[in-house]
């Protein structure tokens, strides 16, 4: 399977399991295995760059399992030829996004005018909360 000009994944390191979809479909849903569960190792596989390893485990993504192992499931058409497709491209979507180290965060500091503004808030807040405590100490 081709991600990129540097990654391809072999076939043998992909897991593929055939399950019935649940939703709409009548008794064609109860006899048919359209559904379909992708299985890959992204922690033992050697088709990955160690880069790309580590920031894909890195990943707070609910489809990663503890042991390192990616599981896309795909039920989102009536075949199990597009659920096929659907897995793999979404599974090439999550490693190229993998490709590229994150964009390093530049440290900024906060203007004059909105330091400004801040303090001013503040002050109206306090305002407000002064002229609510007159008001119940006259009565």
């Amino acid at each position: 399977m081709r991600i990129s000009a540097s990654i391809d994944i072999p076939e043998p390191e992909l897991t593929e399991r055939f399950l019935r979809a649940d939703g709409p479909g009548g008794q064609h849903v109860n006899r048919t295995e359209s559904a379909v569960e992708l299985r890959f190792d992204v922690a033992r596989s050697p088709s990955l760059p160690d880069a790309v390893r580590a920031r894909l485990l890195a990943r707070r993504d609910r489809r990663l399992t503890d042991d390192g192992v990616l599981v896309i499931q795909g039920r989102r058409f009536r075949d199990q030829a597009r659920n096929r497709e659907d897995v793999r491209e979404r599974l090439a979507e999550i490693i190229r996004g993998s490709l590229a180290p994150p964009k390093k965060r530049v440290a900024t500091r906060p203007t004059r005018a909105s330091k400004e503004r801040r303090i001013a808030g503040k002050k109206q807040r306090a305002s407000v909360k002064r002229n609510r405590s007159r008001a119940w100490s006259e009565d």
